[in-house]
């Protein structure tokens, strides 16, 4: 049986940064959409090779729709003092399927136990201040063939009654590939829109994104 929560994630393959200096200290706090451990600790890799100059790259993941696994590195910085406060940030944002990397150009100056989680958890929560949120749920897909003539006032219609329209191919006829997590309610948008004419075919399943902001 499908899973039917939804949860909070970045759009698939979005990225978000913050730049944060303390005491002469600089901390690049990247955020990426990832979709698997394999995908987070790529991204940690990534960075690790972009920036050999830093001392430090301190990381942070949370995967799955229920945030089964979350993973930290401190990277070399006391333990607790920086993996830890990004997850926290991640969790505080209700967000999974996202790994934050925060990359430490030491400036000199220690910054003590408290010093540094603050700046690791700042650094993140700056990354994701204006960052895009997306709602993931897996819906029912649903096929609605149509004339090709018809096909357009019939989409803007569904749209307009909030039904996600996902796809449009074109053959012999027009195909709209239609997504919801109420049948009953895109039969009656679809009857609607269509003067009763329209026919629904069952599609599958699909995670789908819907912007939340």
């Amino acid at each position: 049986m499908i899973d039917r929560s939804p949860y909070l994630s970045l759009p698939r393959g979005a990225e978000t940064t913050g730049v944060l200096e303390v005491k002469r200290s600089r901390f690049l706090a990247v955020v990426r959409s990832a979709d698997s451990e394999d995908a987070a600790r790529d991204t940690v890799a990534e960075l690790r090779r972009a920036h050999r100059d830093a001392r430090h790259h301190c990381s942070a993941f949370v995967i799955g729709p229920h945030a089964e696994i979350a993973r930290t590195n401190d990277d070399g910085e006391p333990s607790g003092t920086a993996g830890a406060p990004m997850l926290d940030v991640l969790r505080g944002a209700d967000l999974s399927d996202v790994v934050a990397v925060v990359v430490r150009w030491f400036g000199g100056t220690l910054l003590g136990a408290g010093g540094l989680a603050r700046a690791y958890g700042d650094a993140v929560s700056l990354a994701l201040a204006d960052a895009p949120v997306v709602r993931r749920e897996p819906l029912d897909l649903v096929r609605l063939a149509l004339p090709h003539a018809d096909a357009g006032r019939v989409e803007a219609d569904l749209r307009g009654r909030g039904v996600h329209v996902l796809d449009t191919e074109y053959a012999a006829e027009a195909t709209l590939l239609l997504a919801t997590s109420d049948p009953a309610s895109v039969d009656a948008a679809v009857a609607a829109a269509t003067a009763g004419a329209g026919r629904l075919e069952p599609a599958g399943t699909r995670w789908v994104e819907t912007p939340v902001r």
